[in-house]
């Protein structure tokens, strides 16, 4: 509905009490809802099953709140996806198309919400293009809210007021010492819509919520460079763990009652077998393992390729990848770690358990490194392949040479 000025009487309303100077039209024991998104349609929709009459003010022209992309305070960008799986963000009594994918995206969203409007005829109830300005109490437990249509501001009188407007829709930029006089373009994640607006630039994201990472993610492949600020360390979950969405995983959990500190170490755990070892992803490391031969990195192993394998390794290690040099060779190694230490890359050496370790220690002393053991076999019963690819990923650089077009 539309708030105009024939409308409000069409309801029954009568402005027979006075507040100061202005008219309060009763509204008897109506419910007010302030907000169309995703609660406030869910409570118009249950208190409507209550017997209750309800009254909801919503300031777009339409449903869906922040997920309606289509309205200028919309916070939402173009490749916003949930980030709870659909048993755990649709209505019990209005279920997501099973032919949706796990994470929907924010348009699927916005119809979803629209038809569950539709379905349970919602949308009567709504008043749209009207903002609420002014909430009071009054005598007898009652509300007093003011409502502005335009220019015309009008006070109704409410048994109760459920408050959904949401708090995306105002952006909180924090003030930095020295950002007044920074000469770059500082934007809040609200007014971020697409990739293209950080393609080719140096980007600093600051936040490690839900759409910090995501813009992080983004900027991490269109951007010249990137860096991800947060005030403390954080898990990153993947979405799917075992091929399950993860939330589904974790009520399974829930569901054991199993002490914290357990849930914490299993869940490490689980982590740890999702994404690997996190320490991989710190910017410009490479690890210098030492194999047997046949596990070795053919690249390494050529001397007529070996220069242009560690200049291949620099460079990547400068991009912030996770590089390997794979080689049974210690002098090899001792020359790979040399040339990435030269330019200012950490590096570390692992060596296979089983070696001999002498000619190991001599080369990492004299560069003044540390040798770790490395075990190609995962604990239990982990074969070397899926040790490889879960809990100790490296990128080989012989295959990484061929995709690049390095020479």
């Amino acid at each position: 509905m539309t708030f105009d000025s024939t409308g409000w009487e069409s309801t029954g309303a009568t402005a027979t009490i006075w507040r100061g100077d202005r008219p309060v039209y009763d509204r008897g024991e109506t419910v007010c809802v302030i907000g169309a998104g995703l609660t406030g349609l869910a409570a118009i929709k249950n208190l409507r099953e209550y017997g209750f009459a309800v009254d909801c003010f919503e300031r777009e022209t339409g449903v869906g709140g922040l997920w309606n992309w289509r309205h200028a305070r919309s916070p939402v960008y173009a490749s916003t996806h949930l980030v709870s799986s659909k048993p755990f963000s649709q209505f019990p009594d209005f279920p997501m198309p099973d032919s949706w994918p796990d994470y929907p995206n924010h348009a699927q969203m916005l119809g979803y919400l629209e038809r569950y409007a539709d379905h349970f005829g919602l949308r009567d109830h709504i008043w749209f293009g009207t903002e609420v300005t002014r909430i009071e109490p009054a005598d007898g437990g009652y509300w007093d809210v003011t409502t502005e249509v335009g220019q015309r501001e009008r006070t109704s009188r409410y048994a109760a007021v459920v408050v959904a407007n949401g708090h995306h829709w105002s952006p909180n930029l924090p003030a930095y010492e020295g950002l007044p006089e920074y000469r770059g373009e500082v934007i809040h994640a609200s007014a971020y819509k697409d990739a293209a607006q950080l393609r080719g630039r140096k980007v600093l994201v600051v936040g490690g919520g839900n759409t910090g990472c995501d813009i992080a993610v983004e900027a991490a492949t269109q951007a010249a460079k990137c860096w991800h600020s947060t005030r403390r360390g954080y898990w990153y979950a993947p979405k799917y763990i075992s091929g399950r969405p993860a939330d589904q995983v974790n009520d399974l959990v829930a569901a054991l009652r199993l002490p914290l500190r357990v849930k914490q170490w299993l869940f490490q755990r689980v982590l740890r077998r999702s994404v690997g070892d996190a320490e991989r992803l710190r910017h410009g490391r490479c690890r210098v393992r030492l194999v047997k031969g046949e596990w070795a990195d053919p690249v390494a192993d050529r001397s007529e390729g070996a220069g242009a394998y560690l200049e291949l390794a620099h460079a990547l290690a400068g991009r912030g990848a996770t590089v390997a040099v794979a080689t049974h060779d210690p002098e090899l190694a001792g020359a790979a770690l040399k040339v990435l230490l030269d330019a200012g890359t950490p590096c570390e050496l692992e060596q296979l358990r089983g070696l001999p370790r002498r000619r190991t220690t001599a080369v990492a002393r004299k560069l003044g490194v540390s040798v770790r053991l490395y075990y190609p076999f995962g604990p239990g019963w982990w074969p070397y392949a899926v040790d490889k690819a879960l809990a100790r990923p490296y990128l080989p650089l012989w295959a990484v040479r061929d995709l690049l077009g390095a020479p």
